[in-house]
């Protein structure tokens, strides 16, 4: 389970997230949706242990981000929206590192780098340096390095950028299929199509405040996850083409 209570975050005179509280429950795939520097990769950063935060609290399955950092870290993995990987290193040494951080054991990471990959057709590239992956190539290793140890908890920030149609369809299984085994799943996105299909709960900010939250269907009612985004952003009217 990942808690966010009251958070708030500022840069200098700006309040990037605004006494933020959310419950994102064991088994549920989340979506956070909002513009551009709404708060959406501030707060993952804030979740993740990137960025400190002036107020608030983030519990992680029973551990606080702030007291107990490491306990909060080993339950969860953090796929940023650029993966920046170490370009120096083969995609199977990167990903082997990030398994000796979690102490994964041998045989049950080498059997999970091989499904994964394999599922994400990058097998057979795990030799190659990162440097000469494309982008969606980098996705799919920082994918495969977040599943290596088998996360409780796992925050993503627009994971589709940059991958395949074959990719994003396979990612949107795997995601489902974590989180029907248990796994938390928050999520920043522009898809809101694939949110509203995907997701069990959504909420919307804006300059970091919390506009709506709840169940999907609850949420969108009668309409598109779009027409109420656009309707709580004050920008539907405004979007109208004559």
């Amino acid at each position: 389970m990942l808690e966010i209570k009251n958070l708030s975050k500022t840069y200098g005179d700006k309040k990037a997230v605004d006494d933020l509280s959310l419950t994102i429950k064991d088994g549920e795939l989340y979506a956070f949706i909002g513009h551009n520097g709404a708060g959406k990769t501030t707060t993952l950063k804030a979740i993740a242990g990137i960025l400190p935060f002036e107020s608030g609290e983030i519990i992680i399955n029973g551990h606080s981000i702030k007291d107990d950092p490491l306990a909060a870290k080993k339950e969860m993995a953090y796929i940023p929206d650029n993966p920046d990987l170490y370009g120096f290193l083969k995609g199977i040494e990167y990903i082997n590192f990030i398994a000796d951080v979690y102490k994964v054991e041998a045989d049950v990471r080498k059997e999970r780098i091989e499904k994964y990959a394999k599922l994400l057709e990058i097998y057979d590239d795990l030799a190659d340096p990162i440097n000469s992956y494309s982008h969606g190539m980098k996705q799919k290793i920082a994918l495969i390095s977040a599943l290596v140890h088998d996360p409780k908890v796992i925050l993503m920030d627009e994971p589709f950028v940059g991958l395949d149609p074959k990719a994003s369809h396979i990612l949107k299984e795997l995601m489902r299929k974590m989180c029907e085994k248990g796994a938390t799943i928050f999520y920043s996105t522009h898809v809101l199509e694939v949110a509203e299909k995907l997701c069990d709960r959504v909420a919307i900010i804006k300059e970091g405040k919390l506009l709506k939250e709840g169940k999907m269907e609850e949420v969108v009612g009668d309409d598109s996850l779009e027409e109420v985004f656009l309707e709580l952003e004050g920008e539907k009217d405004a979007l109208e083409i004559n």
